[in-house]
């Protein structure tokens, strides 16, 4: 099939937009990073900020929904959910089966956590009232989770770059309490060491300068300009999306549940293989609780606050038994303590019946 040309330059700058925000994500997260330490904020208040929230998903459907394209906005928070459960810890179960002891509590918040907002899906629709309930539990939730980790002495919730910045700010001897990453007293990490396997960094810090050495305001100067650079990057992108989705004439719900939300959650591998590969699963494990809580609770709420949400047809009968499929898998792997790679198959599988699915 020959594309035409003007969708071939939709196509363009629909990728162009993509990066634009993702690369303005990672400065933005390394300027506050870097200022917040230099004025003295502490580390876990900046991992309380930044770890639960994926920025990418965020912007990109908010400006999905204040250009009123609430189902591109849902379908983002479905498809980043699923590729985070279905392609990251399918992956790395492929890749590099490991075992880990995870807290009960974690796992009931995997499965929890999806059914307030599976709830007011029946409805049809969820509205902005609505939203603000599922808004208002992302802070509770979040904080419980944080308090668990300074209870039990864990580092669950950070991913691979946060736990860089609370490196730093403990100090030179921060390295050598990596061992207490544990859950309840007992070692979670894989038998034998994975380190001398192929790397799997993913991510585009490599592009990002550093800000270690600025001052805490210049810092805070260049978070406000990547976050013009993000509000032009998702506009870019959405508006190039509604132009590819209606050419190709597929509904917006479908391509941000596959198409937009797989490029923008490319980053999500390494933040879920590279750590189990180095013998750090609980990162793992954690970014994906942690991207579960704020897909479900905070993004839906933010787009239904801007914009009722339709939750009828294809979201009732494709996106939330998919969704649901996953997240028992990944709970029985996990309550089993070994992620397989029969169970990493069955959750690739999962996601490409999910694609086939969207466009039946």
């Amino acid at each position: 099939m020959v594309v035409p040309s003007s969708t071939a330059a939709l196509i363009g700058l629909f990728l162009v937009g993509v990066v634009l925000v993702i690369w303005c994500v990672e400065i933005f997260i390394e300027a506050v990073a870097q200022s917040a330490v230099s004025l003295g904020v502490s580390g876990f208040f900046l991992a309380v900020v930044l770890a639960g929230v994926d920025l990418e998903n965020a912007v990109l459907g908010v400006t999905a929904a204040f250009v009123d394209l609430p189902s591109l906005a849902l379908g983002t928070v479905f498809g980043e959910s699923l590729f985070v459960l279905a392609v990251a810890v399918g992956l790395a179960g492929i890749l590099v089966p490991f075992r880990m002891d995870v807290p009960r509590a974690y796992l009931m918040l995997l499965v929890l956590v999806p059914v307030p907002a599976f709830a007011l899906s029946l409805e049809g629709t969820i509205g902005p009232l609505e939203g603000a309930v599922l808004l208002g539990l992302f802070v509770p939730l979040l904080t419980y989770i944080f308090w668990h980790e300074r209870r039990a002495e864990t580092t669950y919730l950070l991913s691979a770059e946060l736990q860089e910045v609370i490196d730093f700010d403990a100090g030179p001897d921060a390295n050598t309490g990596r061992s207490r990453a544990t859950s309840n007293g007992n070692d979670s990490r894989a038998d034998g060491d994975r380190s001398n396997g192929p790397d799997f960094d993913l991510d585009i810090d490599e592009f990002v300068p550093s800000f270690e050495h600025r001052s805490g305001l210049f810092n805070l100067g260049i978070a406000v300009l990547a976050v013009i650079g993000m509000t032009i990057g998702s506009g870019i992108t959405v508006v190039s999306a509604e132009g590819i989705f209606v050419a190709f004439g597929i509904s917006g719900l479908a391509f941000g549940a596959t198409v937009l939300s797989f490029i923008a959650s490319i980053e999500e591998l390494a933040l879920t293989v590279e750590p189990v590969r180095r013998n750090r699963p609980e990162l793992a494990i954690g970014n994906v609780v942690g991207s579960t809580v704020f897909y479900m609770t905070a993004n839906v709420g933010i787009i239904a606050l801007l914009h009722p949400i339709s939750t009828g047809g294809d979201v009732l009968t494709v996106h939330w038994p998919f969704f649901a499929g996953c997240v028992l898998v990944v709970t029985v792997m996990l309550t089993r303590g070994r992620v397989t790679r029969v169970g990493g198959v069955v959750l690739f599988g999962l996601y490409i019946a999910y694609w086939i699915a969207n466009y039946l």
